[in-house]
């Protein structure tokens, strides 16, 4: 499954914005994922802009799927770019364990939550 707008696979996407949380730069994270530079750079300035209100939507998210969110909300991890990260593959996590059978992958558990607009103009809303 492909974000709106991108060409790659959400997991492919996903991978990037992870790497980009914990500190590698678009050069070192194109040339692990075999992309242009150019695109992931798009990628991360993309996720950058939105950042804080991306964690704030995947937050609320996590909240209102989780029993006990003080148990799983994440911990502040540094960055916003790191945050956002947090708190989207805290909202998988907390989805998973409330609906038990789904086998879904993080990022595409995360494109679906959004209707694939998570690097889309426009998301989320202001």
């Amino acid at each position: 499954m492909s974000l709106v707008r991108r060409a790659d696979a959400a997991e492919v996407v996903g991978a990037g914005l992870e790497l980009a949380a914990v500190g590698w730069g678009c050069r070192r994270i194109a040339e692990r994922l075999g992309r242009p530079v150019t695109t992931v750079r798009g990628w991360l300035r993309r996720w950058s802009r939105r950042a804080g209100r991306t964690a704030a939507v995947f937050t609320a998210w996590l909240v209102a799927l989780a029993d006990d969110p003080a148990a799983v909300l994440p911990a502040p991890a540094g960055t916003a770019v790191a945050d956002a990260v947090c708190a989207v593959t805290g909202f998988a996590f907390a989805a998973r364990a409330r609906f038990g059978k789904l086998k879904v992958p993080t990022w595409l558990l995360v494109s679906a939550a959004c209707h694939g607009r998570l690097l889309a103009p426009g998301w989320p809303p202001a």
